[in-house]
């Protein structure tokens, strides 16, 4: 069908986007036919749980457990989407056979950016990777995490606190590309008090072979444990819509409702969506969240649907700290108290900008984020 309501609608990915959309597809009037199809056999899953708590939880807990879905979708899980005809509206799978749809929702995702093919190399993405890891923390073995970011830092967090000896190894100090010097200032601080080792190198690269892997940084000093871990970046799953025309640079531009075409809808780690500062994929679980709330109205209301207002929320829990912050990230200079103060302590702090805005943070602060989003606008 070209148009009217439609009555197929097919999510690829069940991650925080694909689940956020299927519910919201049937908040927002669908009543069809509804297929998710997914590559992992489990339900869907808290993703940022996975290098938190879970890391921690010894006692059958399950903190990556999300509520029942109840968006009453046939889910095909451990079925992988390996092709795509936009033109005829179908969607091939590994098993051979291929699903008809009207509107698509393309929540795909991505996978972990590795150095090396060799099997030492672990990465901590999916579900399984988390238990993996879990399991041989119990043995408390030596780690390396290369990777600087806030993923290689709560890994690293996370297997200092299961009592391992942990060494991380990161491009310049850790979470500044990410927070900027100040609150990456704060994170560092509390790690070396734990006893975490950081390593500065402008680069780093694993080799050897299977059984002898390690870590060699730019000055050839090399790095060995019983655990080499890359927390390096990820990369989006879109070899999939190969010769569909709707992909860019390895990303699906969307429009600012989510939508690369009428009957299509892109969201989460893979969608370029518009922003202030262009086009841009901001891969967090609240960006997917929101990303995939106006693409399914979009795919239902058309134009009628209201396009996406998305301010940066960001949040990470490591070393003993948590932080949550609402607006553009890195951040420079130093911040304005609102409550709290440097040296320790709950803290809530302000980066004003020219236009009366700015970026609010709270660091181990109790406080709602409508209140923390308030902060960020002028004359707060």
């Amino acid at each position: 069908m070209s148009g009217g309501a439609p009555n197929r609608v097919v999510v690829v990915g069940n991650g925080i986007a694909g689940l956020t959309a299927a519910d919201t597809l049937r908040e927002a009037g669908f009543d069809g036919e509804l297929t998710v199809v997914s590559d992992e056999p489990h339900p869907a899953y808290s993703r940022p749980a996975l290098s938190k708590a879970l890391l921690l939880d010894g006692d059958g807990m399950s903190p990556h457990v999300l509520p029942p879905a109840g968006h009453g979708a046939t889910e095909l899980l451990g079925v992988r989407a390996t092709g795509l005809d936009p033109d005829r509206r179908l969607v091939a799978l590994d098993d051979g056979t291929a699903l008809p749809y009207d509107r698509l929702v393309v929540a795909t995702g991505s996978r972990a950016r590795r150095l090396s093919g060799l099997p030492e190399e672990f990465t901590l993405r999916g579900l399984d990777d988390a238990l993996s890891l879990r399991s041989r923390l119990a043995g408390r073995p030596s780690v390396v995490v290369v990777g600087g970011g806030p993923l290689g830092m709560e890994i690293a967090s996370g297997c200092l606190a299961a009592g391992c000896r942990v060494t991380l190894v990161s491009q310049g100090v850790p979470l500044t590309l990410q927070l900027g010097p100040y609150l990456a200032g704060v994170f560092v601080g509390a790690a070396l008090d734990l006893g975490l080792t950081v390593v500065e190198t402008g680069s780093a690269r694993l080799e050897g072979h299977e059984g002898d892997a390690r870590v060699v940084l730019d000055d050839g000093t090399v790095l060995q444990a019983d655990i080499l871990l890359t927390a390096v970046g990820d990369v989006p799953n879109t070899e999939w819509l190969a010769d569909t025309g709707l992909t860019a640079k390895g990303v699906v531009p969307v429009d600012s409702r989510g939508l690369v075409r009428p009957d299509i809808a892109a969201v989460g780690d893979l969608a370029a969506f518009p922003t202030p500062r262009g086009p841009r994929r901001v891969p967090l679980w609240s960006s997917a969240i929101e990303q995939a709330k106006v693409a399914a109205r979009a795919l239902v209301r058309g134009d009628e649907a209201p396009p996406l207002r998305f301010q940066t929320y960001f949040w990470t829990e490591q070393f003993g700290l948590s932080l949550k912050v609402v607006g553009d990230l890195p951040l420079d200079g130093e911040p304005s108290y609102v409550d709290g103060g440097p040296g320790g302590g709950p803290a809530l702090m302000r980066w004003s900008h020219d236009d009366g805005t700015g970026v609010a943070a709270a660091l181990d602060y109790r406080i709602p984020i409508p209140r923390l989003r308030r902060l960020t606008r002028a004359a707060a």
